[in-house]
């Protein structure tokens, strides 16, 4: 088990004697010692590549014809796959608020090299379906929960900013891993792939307790007035779990994960019902890796001027113009276009989700609340594919399918404009 982190009386160190005051970041920046933690968050989140839709897609045509599975029966195994990921979390995302971050890396990277591992091996249907419940718990769940739990509560003052960082970690793996696997798979095959992705983390699991060896506790009395005002008073997960406005935020919250997920998933079925160039496809990535990361840097600097509530209502709306672009326009540019208006959404929805919840619920049981928000989070990304499978097999328009998205985020942007107003009044 994780070692324990040692209970602290206030104004005192675990040895007795007075607790020093933290000193405080530079004005606008950071301290020193953050780009280390910084450091970590990135690396957390870019590991979770490895889990997330967009690199497990990649191999989706070569693992269905292997395997001779369906676009529903092999999306219906990842649905299934990442519910079971989605109930793990539930029950050991709080963890991370409960145990040095050192320990919850060093029980929570191996498994997902072993996930990697057991792709590249996979004989059978069932120990595929093993390796994607590691990869969707370890990789999309444990490591983007981590670090967004660990930014949202060691940096207060700069939480936007901090957030913005460590997400550009999965900003890097989108532009970089596409280009790199899809190279490796060409040349010697696609669990090749995945044997390099095991080394990668082989790597990084012993890296990062180094980057994590020291936790930081933000300084109380050096945090402005505008970060304490956009931090709520501490909730309990059973209090947060009894309040309506958690309910009303999914929609918006989910929709990113939902729609690009789905979208990914099948982007390769779209391409074939266009006729486009799958090479050309996978470029229009590196245009939503850019996006993402200018948008991610803008944003958290946005965040720590506005506050999350404020830019909620207005996030998904780039979204879904780009979707109703993409379920309209045949030519291939509309797919350039697509991938833009995502990044535009997807690069503020990273700072966006690591700032929300401590402004609505504190931080005090943030590792808790935010488990229950990965797990719907990752729930709506894993429902999305396989009832859009099921939906192409039964021979409903894929496009249309694209433009009812579209339509969901215009009307969860309505619904936010009322409910921030009533968050921010509370």
């Amino acid at each position: 088990m994780p070692k324990r982190l040692p209970k602290r009386v206030p104004g005192s160190t675990a040895q007795g004697a007075p607790e020093r005051t933290p000193r405080s970041p530079a004005a606008g920046g950071f301290a020193r010692g953050d780009v280390r933690l910084l450091s970590g968050g990135f690396l957390l989140f870019f590991l979770s590549s490895f889990g997330q839709t967009f690199f497990i897609s990649l191999f989706s045509d070569d693992i269905r014809a292997e395997y001779g599975l369906s676009h529903g029966t092999f999306g219906g195994l990842y649905t299934a796959a990442t519910l079971v990921g989605v109930l793990a979390l539930v029950r050991v995302g709080p963890v991370v608020d409960h145990h040095s971050a050192r320990a919850v890396v060093r029980v929570t990277v191996p498994p997902l090299a072993l996930g990697a591992v057991a792709m590249a091996l996979s004989p059978h249907v069932a120990v595929l379906f093993a390796a994607l419940v590691l990869l969707r718990f370890f990789g999309q769940g444990m490591m983007t929960h981590t670090s967004f739990t660990l930014m949202g509560r060691w940096f207060s003052r700069g939480r936007g900013r901090a957030v913005s960082v460590a997400t550009l970690g999965l900003n890097t793996g989108e532009a970089l891993l596409p280009v790199l696997a899809v190279a490796v798979a060409a040349g010697a095959g696609w669990r090749s792939a995945w044997w390099g992705a095991a080394a990668v983390l082989a790597v990084a699991g012993c890296l990062l307790p180094l980057l994590f060896a020291r936790e930081r506790r933000p300084g109380g009395a050096a945090q402005s007035a505008a970060a304490t005002g956009a931090t709520a008073r501490t909730w309990t997960r059973a209090e947060a779990l009894r309040d309506p406005y958690f309910y009303l935020l999914m929609p918006a919250v989910a929709a990113p994960a939902l729609i690009g997920n789905t979208v990914f998933f099948h982007q390769a079925h779209l391409a074939e019902l266009r006729d486009w160039s799958p090479e050309a496809s996978g470029s229009a990535f590196a245009v939503y890796a850019a996006t993402t990361v200018v948008f991610n840097l803008a944003g958290g600097h946005l965040l720590d001027r506005l506050t999350a509530l404020a830019m909620l209502p207005y996030f998904l709306l780039p979204l879904g113009c780009g979707l109703f672009v993409l379920s309209t326009a045949e030519g291939q540019w509309s797919v350039f276009a697509f991938m833009a208006l995502y990044g535009v959404t997807n690069g503020l929805s990273l700072s966006l989700f690591g700032a929300t919840w401590p402004e609505v619920y504190g931080v005090g049981h943030l590792g808790a609340i935010r488990a229950v928000v990965v797990a719907v989070v990752v729930c709506a990304a894993a429902v999305g594919p396989g009832v859009s499978g099921l939906l192409i097999d039964g021979g409903v328009s894929y496009p249309g399918q694209i433009a009812a998205m579209g339509a969901h985020c215009l009307a969860a942007s309505a619904l936010m404009l009322p409910l921030t107003r009533r968050l921010r009044a509370r």
